[in-house]
Protein backbone atom coordinates (compact mmCIF):
# COMPACT_ATOMS: atom_id res chain seq x y z
CA UNK A 1 0.00 0.00 0.00
CA UNK A 2 2.56 2.43 0.62
CA UNK A 3 4.41 1.45 -2.26
CA UNK A 4 1.29 2.16 -4.47
CA UNK A 5 0.67 5.48 -2.42
CA UNK A 6 4.42 6.62 -3.33
CA UNK A 7 3.98 5.82 -6.95
CA UNK A 8 0.85 7.42 -7.47
CA UNK A 9 2.64 10.28 -6.13
CA UNK A 10 4.97 9.98 -8.33
CA UNK A 11 2.92 9.74 -11.40
CA UNK A 12 0.89 12.76 -10.44
CA UNK A 13 4.13 14.73 -10.44
CA UNK A 14 4.89 13.46 -13.91
CA UNK A 15 1.79 14.23 -15.05
CA UNK A 16 2.05 17.88 -13.14
CA UNK A 17 5.20 18.77 -15.52
CA UNK A 18 4.18 17.27 -18.49
CA UNK A 19 6.55 14.52 -19.14
CA UNK A 20 4.85 11.46 -19.75
CA UNK A 21 3.47 12.42 -22.78
CA UNK A 22 5.87 15.04 -23.53
CA UNK A 23 8.89 14.91 -21.70
CA UNK A 24 9.86 18.62 -20.34
CA UNK A 25 13.62 17.81 -19.70
CA UNK A 26 15.09 19.16 -16.66
CA UNK A 27 18.39 18.42 -16.28
CA UNK A 28 20.36 16.94 -19.28
CA UNK A 29 23.71 16.21 -20.55
CA UNK A 30 25.23 18.95 -22.80
CA UNK A 31 25.23 18.63 -26.38
CA UNK A 32 27.01 20.20 -28.72
CA UNK A 33 25.42 20.92 -32.09
CA UNK A 34 26.96 18.63 -34.92
CA UNK A 35 25.49 15.69 -36.76
CA UNK A 36 21.50 14.92 -36.73
CA UNK A 37 20.31 14.61 -33.93
CA UNK A 38 22.85 16.96 -31.91
CA UNK A 39 25.23 13.54 -32.03
CA UNK A 40 28.96 15.50 -32.43
CA UNK A 41 31.49 12.61 -32.66
CA UNK A 42 34.53 15.40 -31.66
CA UNK A 43 32.63 14.92 -27.93
CA UNK A 44 33.36 10.87 -27.86
CA UNK A 45 36.95 11.08 -28.69
CA UNK A 46 38.38 10.23 -25.37
CA UNK A 47 35.13 8.56 -24.05
CA UNK A 48 35.02 8.46 -19.55
CA UNK A 49 33.31 5.12 -18.41
CA UNK A 50 30.29 5.41 -16.74
CA UNK A 51 30.10 3.74 -13.31
CA UNK A 52 26.35 2.98 -13.33
CA UNK A 53 25.98 1.83 -17.01
CA UNK A 54 29.49 0.19 -17.56
CA UNK A 55 30.67 -1.24 -20.96
CA UNK A 56 33.72 -3.27 -20.17
CA UNK A 57 34.23 -5.91 -22.94
CA UNK A 58 33.77 -9.41 -21.54
CA UNK A 59 31.39 -8.54 -18.90
CA UNK A 60 28.52 -10.54 -19.56
CA UNK A 61 25.39 -10.33 -16.41
CA UNK A 62 22.85 -13.07 -15.86
CA UNK A 63 19.43 -12.22 -14.78
CA UNK A 64 16.27 -13.99 -13.46
CA UNK A 65 12.92 -12.63 -13.99
CA UNK A 66 9.38 -13.35 -15.14
CA UNK A 67 6.55 -11.18 -17.55
CA UNK A 68 3.07 -11.85 -17.85
CA UNK A 69 3.48 -15.16 -15.24
CA UNK A 70 6.04 -16.94 -17.33
CA UNK A 71 9.33 -17.02 -15.98
CA UNK A 72 12.80 -15.93 -18.17
CA UNK A 73 16.52 -16.32 -18.22
CA UNK A 74 18.61 -13.28 -19.44
CA UNK A 75 22.29 -12.66 -20.33
CA UNK A 76 23.57 -9.44 -21.46
CA UNK A 77 27.15 -9.52 -22.96
CA UNK A 78 29.46 -6.59 -23.56
CA UNK A 79 30.96 -7.27 -26.74
CA UNK A 80 34.11 -6.71 -28.19
CA UNK A 81 32.12 -5.66 -31.27
CA UNK A 82 31.90 -2.00 -31.95
CA UNK A 83 29.34 0.02 -34.76
CA UNK A 84 29.97 3.11 -36.27
CA UNK A 85 26.94 5.24 -36.27
CA UNK A 86 26.61 9.15 -36.63
CA UNK A 87 30.91 9.09 -37.16
CA UNK A 88 30.42 7.22 -33.47
CA UNK A 89 32.14 3.90 -32.02
CA UNK A 90 29.98 2.69 -30.37
CA UNK A 91 29.70 -0.26 -27.86
CA UNK A 92 27.65 -3.93 -29.73
CA UNK A 93 25.61 -5.00 -26.45
CA UNK A 94 24.24 -8.45 -26.94
CA UNK A 95 20.80 -9.30 -24.62
CA UNK A 96 19.12 -12.80 -24.95
CA UNK A 97 16.38 -13.64 -22.76
CA UNK A 98 14.81 -17.20 -23.06
CA UNK A 99 12.28 -19.03 -21.71
CA UNK A 100 12.88 -20.68 -18.34
CA UNK A 101 10.97 -23.83 -18.65
CA UNK A 102 12.60 -25.43 -21.98
CA UNK A 103 15.87 -22.93 -22.52
CA UNK A 104 13.90 -21.48 -25.93
CA UNK A 105 14.99 -17.97 -27.43
CA UNK A 106 12.37 -15.50 -26.87
CA UNK A 107 14.19 -12.50 -27.53
CA UNK A 108 17.66 -11.37 -29.16
CA UNK A 109 18.77 -7.55 -29.18
CA UNK A 110 21.78 -5.85 -30.66
CA UNK A 111 22.05 -2.44 -28.59
CA UNK A 112 24.46 -0.02 -29.35
CA UNK A 113 26.00 2.26 -26.40
CA UNK A 114 28.63 4.91 -26.33
CA UNK A 115 30.41 7.07 -23.48
CA UNK A 116 30.85 10.84 -24.64
CA UNK A 117 33.90 12.90 -23.13
CA UNK A 118 31.92 13.59 -20.10
CA UNK A 119 30.77 10.59 -18.73
CA UNK A 120 27.06 10.05 -20.15
CA UNK A 121 26.29 6.80 -21.43
CA UNK A 122 24.32 7.40 -25.08
CA UNK A 123 22.03 5.14 -26.75
CA UNK A 124 22.18 4.76 -30.61
CA UNK A 125 19.85 2.28 -31.19
CA UNK A 126 18.82 -1.82 -31.34
CA UNK A 127 18.26 -4.23 -33.51
CA UNK A 128 15.99 -6.72 -32.08
CA UNK A 129 13.59 -9.35 -32.87
CA UNK A 130 11.55 -11.82 -30.57
CA UNK A 131 11.01 -15.21 -31.42
CA UNK A 132 8.10 -18.50 -30.90
CA UNK A 133 8.83 -21.18 -29.32
CA UNK A 134 9.75 -23.17 -33.07
CA UNK A 135 12.24 -20.44 -33.93
CA UNK A 136 10.55 -18.36 -36.11
CA UNK A 137 11.16 -14.20 -35.45
CA UNK A 138 7.50 -13.20 -34.80
CA UNK A 139 8.38 -9.73 -34.81
CA UNK A 140 11.41 -6.94 -34.83
CA UNK A 141 9.19 -4.07 -33.69
CA UNK A 142 11.45 -2.01 -31.70
CA UNK A 143 14.22 -1.39 -33.83
CA UNK A 144 15.54 1.30 -34.66
CA UNK A 145 18.65 3.19 -35.80
CA UNK A 146 20.04 7.11 -34.67
CA UNK A 147 20.20 8.92 -37.92
CA UNK A 148 17.70 6.50 -39.90
CA UNK A 149 14.35 7.63 -40.68
CA UNK A 150 14.30 10.52 -38.33
CA UNK A 151 15.52 8.26 -35.27
CA UNK A 152 17.29 9.96 -32.27
CA UNK A 153 20.18 8.93 -29.99
CA UNK A 154 19.27 9.50 -26.59
CA UNK A 155 20.53 9.53 -23.00
CA UNK A 156 20.84 6.02 -21.13
CA UNK A 157 22.77 7.24 -17.79
CA UNK A 158 24.09 10.67 -17.06
CA UNK A 159 27.33 11.36 -15.78
CA UNK A 160 26.27 12.08 -12.52
CA UNK A 161 22.79 10.93 -12.10
CA UNK A 162 20.83 13.45 -9.25
CA UNK A 163 17.05 12.86 -8.82
CA UNK A 164 14.92 15.27 -11.12
CA UNK A 165 17.32 13.95 -14.30
CA UNK A 166 14.84 13.48 -16.65
CA UNK A 167 15.58 12.79 -20.39
CA UNK A 168 14.84 10.78 -23.19
CA UNK A 169 16.47 7.73 -23.68
CA UNK A 170 15.43 6.81 -26.99
CA UNK A 171 12.85 8.40 -30.31
CA UNK A 172 11.94 6.80 -32.84
CA UNK A 173 8.42 8.42 -33.56
CA UNK A 174 5.65 5.31 -33.04
CA UNK A 175 8.61 2.57 -32.63
CA UNK A 176 10.88 3.56 -29.74
CA UNK A 177 9.74 6.60 -27.22
CA UNK A 178 11.78 5.69 -23.98
CA UNK A 179 11.91 8.09 -20.95
CA UNK A 180 13.52 8.16 -17.70
CA UNK A 181 13.42 10.53 -14.41
CA UNK A 182 16.16 9.65 -11.86
CA UNK A 183 14.44 9.93 -8.06
CA UNK A 184 16.55 8.33 -6.18
CA UNK A 185 20.91 8.22 -5.51
CA UNK A 186 21.70 6.74 -2.24
CA UNK A 187 19.37 3.60 -2.39
CA UNK A 188 19.20 -0.15 -0.86
CA UNK A 189 18.49 -3.16 -2.86
CA UNK A 190 18.99 -6.98 -2.39
CA UNK A 191 19.16 -9.31 -5.00
CA UNK A 192 20.37 -12.86 -5.94
CA UNK A 193 23.74 -10.91 -6.91
CA UNK A 194 24.11 -9.53 -3.29
CA UNK A 195 22.81 -6.60 -1.23
CA UNK A 196 24.00 -3.33 -2.71
CA UNK A 197 24.17 0.57 -1.51
CA UNK A 198 24.41 3.81 -2.94
CA UNK A 199 22.08 2.58 -5.70
CA UNK A 200 20.85 4.79 -8.68
CA UNK A 201 16.79 4.44 -8.81
CA UNK A 202 14.44 5.56 -11.86
CA UNK A 203 11.01 5.51 -12.98
CA UNK A 204 11.13 5.01 -16.73
CA UNK A 205 8.30 4.75 -19.07
CA UNK A 206 7.19 5.27 -22.62
CA UNK A 207 4.12 7.36 -24.36
CA UNK A 208 3.70 4.51 -26.40
CA UNK A 209 2.35 2.57 -23.33
CA UNK A 210 1.21 5.71 -21.15
CA UNK A 211 -0.15 3.17 -18.56
CA UNK A 212 3.17 1.31 -17.67
CA UNK A 213 5.63 2.84 -15.48
CA UNK A 214 8.84 0.92 -14.23
CA UNK A 215 11.41 1.41 -11.86
CA UNK A 216 14.90 0.48 -12.46
CA UNK A 217 18.13 0.64 -10.13
CA UNK A 218 21.39 0.76 -11.14
CA UNK A 219 24.07 0.03 -9.13
CA UNK A 220 28.28 0.68 -9.16
CA UNK A 221 29.88 -0.93 -11.33
CA UNK A 222 27.17 -3.11 -12.65
CA UNK A 223 24.36 -1.79 -14.53
CA UNK A 224 20.88 -2.21 -13.56
CA UNK A 225 20.84 -5.00 -11.23
CA UNK A 226 16.62 -4.51 -10.56
CA UNK A 227 13.72 -3.45 -12.57
CA UNK A 228 10.28 -4.03 -11.98
CA UNK A 229 6.78 -2.72 -13.03
CA UNK A 230 4.92 -0.93 -10.68
CA UNK A 231 2.14 0.60 -12.30
CA UNK A 232 0.46 -1.19 -15.83
CA UNK A 233 2.43 -4.07 -16.05
CA UNK A 234 4.11 -7.01 -13.77
CA UNK A 235 7.42 -7.60 -15.58
CA UNK A 236 10.25 -7.84 -13.08
CA UNK A 237 14.18 -8.90 -13.33
CA UNK A 238 16.74 -9.47 -10.54
CA UNK A 239 20.31 -9.49 -11.28
CA UNK A 240 21.90 -13.43 -10.31
CA UNK A 241 25.39 -13.15 -11.29
CA UNK A 242 28.05 -11.28 -13.01
CA UNK A 243 31.60 -12.94 -15.27
CA UNK A 244 34.10 -11.19 -16.58
CA UNK A 245 35.87 -13.02 -19.77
Amino acid sequence: MRLRRSVMAILATLLVVGVIGDLAVMRRPAVAAGTAGGINPGNFTSPVANPYFPLKVGTVSHYGGSDGGQRFREQVTITHWTKRIQGVRTTVVLDVLRRADDGTLAERTWDWYADDNAGNVWYFGEHTATYTRQGRVSSREGSWQAGVHGAVAGTIMPANPHPTDAYRQEFFAGHAEDQAWIVQRSAHVTVPYRHLDHVVRSFEWTRLESNVLSMKFYGRGLGIVFERDVAGGNELFRLVSVTHA
